[in-house]
């Protein structure tokens, strides 16, 4: 039996802080329990990564999104 459930790890470094991704975490967080992804997805908080040129970086099962919004991480969560 296969689960639909996506891991999503959203870096809180303060170079990816400072390019957004805690408002990116708080929206996919706001999908998850009322949108689209309810019940699809368990999101991860990280330190950094140290991929700090190319923040904000969030990664969904495995697949970096660098320099990345809300809107690109929904679609990369949708294709997984």
């Amino acid at each position: 039996m296969r689960f639909n459930r996506h891991l999503v790890f959203v870096c809180s470094g303060s170079d990816c802080k400072k390019a957004g991704s805690k408002k990116i975490r708080k929206e996919l967080k706001h999908a998850a329990t009322e949108g689209t992804l309810k019940g699809h997805c368990k999101f991860f908080q990280t330190k950094c990564m140290d991929m700090c040129k190319s923040a904000p970086v969030v990664v969904v099962d495995g697949h970096f999104c660098k320099k990345t919004d809300t809107k690109n991480v929904m679609e990369q969560i949708k294709k997984a």
